[in-house]
């Protein structure tokens, strides 16, 4: 039998805890007197006064093991409430009155994927603004905790693999060195959104529109203050940094916290850091060439603008400093393809993951040396280490749901009414947590238009995408709600 007890206590905690950072936008919306103070005021009060109850309801931290199914509902109702929850100011500020749209904009938030319902972002009231980058923050920082504390004890594919520094939970509680992994990675994310946010704001920005900024960067959202998004700031100043820090909020935060501690020999022997690394490199290079041959720009913005839009694609970012469907069809094509990369895990970035990906493309070379020595017993390694059999089809079955989702996906909202481009990018652009699609949900469009039947189609996906597909999907089958 399912446990509820811990699942309503921890659903509360997270409604309390939202509710407290909504109010924290009471600080701008009073600063910049834009008039949505009291939408902010009212709905972290009715946020908290929902989660209070829930949370005082189970008294003794003793009335429920975490074990598997509480988990998976954990995670799965606990983004689902809070993503319902962030709609909130929204509605009541008046900035986007109709629900779906609201309910849209925050599932784009929570799990920053950064697809936006709003046309004129420029228009909406400071607190508001602060609070769409905040969803994104704590959407970004939430997967983290997720990565070393939940999704090991639910054996998710490709987590098994994050660096020995996270061992698993027991069945009952967190081990005591997951919540010091934990701290030490939530450290790092503070301190490298801290660190961000005067380099913006020498550059160029407000201290505001960097505060934001450094926000949305580290959670690998997108989120921007500006209708233009980054290329609002054609400035290298501002440009490269952001490059940089997307790039770390992409890398696996155990890597940089060796990094940081100057433990290079750890970070060089990751092979997913390396194969993440190499291919950005590649990636930018390649792209810059073929921009810089086919426009007029000069090789510094060309290389500017190509590795922002590389390192922003595969982070799962999603910010835009050019229009990459305009450049040539060919790149178009490559940037449709980064879609579905993702970075690493055990980051912020969204996706499938670059350890995946390494995971299946080493296993399918290695599969022509088993065919020419069928006796012979030929490994699997990571990192030096071995990876065994469960796993390795563990990733194999996520590359095959997610691909029959994308087909599936596409498949339904071009029935819904979305012509063939625009299908395929926009269910490619929220399975993966992107932002940016290709069709008419590319760089430089809006998902404002689409059918409301649609955006309920996107948001299932974007959760699905974040929540690593089987925390939503195993809630469906039937032998996850059996007693035995």
């Amino acid at each position: 039998m399912i446990n509820f007890k811990p699942v309503i206590k921890l659903s509360g905690a997270l409604l309390l805890l939202l509710g407290v950072a909504m109010l924290t936008g009471l600080i701008p919306a009073l600063y910049f007197d834009s008039g949505d103070a009291q939408a902010l005021l009212l709905s972290g009060g009715l946020t908290i006064g929902l989660g209070l109850p829930l949370f005082l309801s189970v008294r003794s931290r003793q009335d429920g093991n975490i074990r598997k199914r509480e988990g998976y509902l954990i995670v799965a109702l606990g983004w689902i409430t809070m993503a319902t929850a962030s709609t909130l100011p929204y509605v009541f500020s008046g900035t986007i009155p109709n629900w779906t749209d609201a309910l849209f904009e925050s599932i784009s938030g929570i799990t920053t994927t950064g697809a936006s319902v709003v046309t004129d972002i420029e228009a909406l009231p400071q607190g508001i603004l602060y609070w769409r980058s905040l969803t994104q923050w704590i959407g970004g920082m939430g997967i983290i905790v997720l990565t070393v504390a939940i999704f090991p004890l639910l054996g998710i594919g490709g987590i098994e693999l994050f660096v020995a520094e996270a061992p698993g939970p027991t069945s009952d509680k967190l081990h005591p060195r997951i919540r010091e992994t934990a701290r030490r990675l939530w450290f790092i994310y503070l301190g490298l959104t801290a660190a961000l946010i005067p380099i913006l704001y020498f550059a160029g920005m407000s201290f505001f529109e960097a505060i934001n900024h450094a926000f949305t960067t580290m959670a690998t959202g997108g989120f921007s203050t500006r209708n233009a998004s980054i290329a609002h700031w054609d400035n290298p100043l501002i440009q490269y940094p952001i490059i940089i820090f997307m790039f770390l909020a992409g890398t696996n935060f155990t890597i940089t916290y060796f990094g940081l501690k100057g433990k290079w020999k750890r970070v060089w022997c990751s092979d997913e850091f390396k194969t993440y690394l190499g291919l950005t490199l590649l990636l930018s290079a390649v792209v810059t060439i073929s921009v810089y041959q086919s426009t007029d720009l000069s090789l510094e913005k060309a290389f500017r603008d190509s590795a922002f839009q590389v390192v922003s694609i595969i982070t799962t970012t999603g910010f835009v400093s050019a229009d990459y469907t305009a450049w040539n069809s060919g790149l178009t094509m490559l940037f449709f393809v980064l879609l579905f990369m993702g970075a690493s895990a055990g980051s912020t970035s969204g996706g499938i993951k670059v350890i995946r990906h390494l995971v299946f493309f080493k296993n399918s070379f290695l599969e022509f040396r088993r065919l020419i020595h069928p006796r012979a017993i030929v490994p699997l390694k990571i990192n030096g280490q071995l990876v065994s059999g469960k796993i390795i089809i563990h990733i194999i079955i996520f590359l095959l749901l997610y691909l029959m989702l994308f087909v599936a996906g596409s498949i339904t909202v071009s029935i819904m009414g979305l012509d063939f481009l625009t299908a395929i990018g926009a269910v490619a652009t929220a399975l993966g947590n992107v932002g940016p699609g290709i069709g008419e949900v590319g760089p430089v469009d809006n998902f404002a238009w689409l059918p409301q039947q649609v955006k309920w189609v996107l948001c299932l996906l974007m959760l699905m995408g974040r929540l690593e597909l089987f925390t939503i999907l195993v809630l469906f089958s039937p032998y996850f709600w059996r007693s035995n």
